[in-house]
C-alpha cells in the first residue's frame, strides 16, 4: 500500500470490498506512539450493517476496524469484510 498520511485518511468513507456497502466514516486512528503500529479505523456514523458486524467499540461507541482488514485507501478506505469476521 501506498505511503498515506493519517490526516488523509481521517473523514473517508469505509466501503466493504465484497460488497461495496458503506461501513461509515473514518473519525480517527488508533496507534501505539513507541512503534508507529497502526492498530484501528475508529469509524462513526456507522451504518446498520457494520453494527450487525459486533465489532470491538472504543469508550464513545465508535466502532473500530482493524487496520489488517484494509485494502487500500484512495478516494474511500476499502476494507475486506471477510478479515473483519
Amino acid at each position: 500500500m501506498e505511503r498515506v498520511r493519517a490526516a488523509d485518511v481521517i473523514g473517508k468513507v469505509v466501503i466493504s470490498k465484497e460488497t461495496g456497502r458503506r461501513f461509515g466514516v473514518v473519525e480517527n486512528i488508533e496507534f501505539v506512539a513507541e512503534s508507529g503500529e497502526l492498530l484501528n479505523l475508529v469509524v462513526g456514523q456507522a451504518t446498520k450493517h457494520l453494527s450487525d458486524l459486533s465489532l470491538k467499540t472504543d469508550e464513545k461507541g465508535n466502532i473500530l476496524i482493524p487496520f489488517s482488514a484494509v485494502e487500500s485507501v484512495g478516494d474511500y478506505v476499502i476494507v475486506s469484510e471477510n478479515e473483519l469476521v
